[in-house]
């Protein structure tokens, strides 16, 4: 899968979204990482003109409950909605259902072992091979906290 990791906002810590670019490269994808401080639009943009599958956020600014919703919209409104969006970082379980209802399909926290993030790109996957367009099904996401 090609897949873009990005980290939205002002947030300068990439420590997490380089070792999930590096797992995700080691495991077999393509990986594209923005940089840090990239704005909703910048992030669509790019995920457009890399051709993205997925699309990886990273945040631990706390802006989590902002930019990840415009971004998921920009990406409808850009006619890429069936990109497979996912999230890591600091975020509250009390802002879960925010992010799946605008778009996220998984949220990794603090700790997660990227193997789960590879097993859950390899269901998308799986998924998509079988029939699903969306690779997701009908749930809102997965938490994998």
């Amino acid at each position: 899968m090609r897949i873009v990791i990005a980290k939205p906002g002002l947030d300068g810590h990439d420590r997490g979204a380089k070792v999930v670019a590096r797992a995700l490269r080691d495991g077999g994808h393509d990986v594209i990482y923005t940089g840090l401080r990239k704005t909703p639009d910048e992030i669509v943009a790019i995920v457009n003109d890399e051709d993205a599958e997925v699309l990886g956020l990273s945040t631990l600014s706390g802006a989590h409950d902002s930019l990840i919703p415009k971004i998921c919209e920009g990406l409808r409104e850009s006619g890429l909605g069936e990109v497979i969006v996912f999230a890591g970082g600091i975020i509250p379980q009390r802002d879960l259902k925010i992010l799946y209802s605008s778009g996220v399909r998984a949220v990794f926290g603090p700790g997660t072992p990227t193997a789960e993030v590879l097993s859950f790109l390899e269901e998308v996957l799986s998924r998509k091979e079988n029939g699903d367009p969306t690779g997701v099904g009908d749930s809102l996401g997965w938490n994998w906290n």
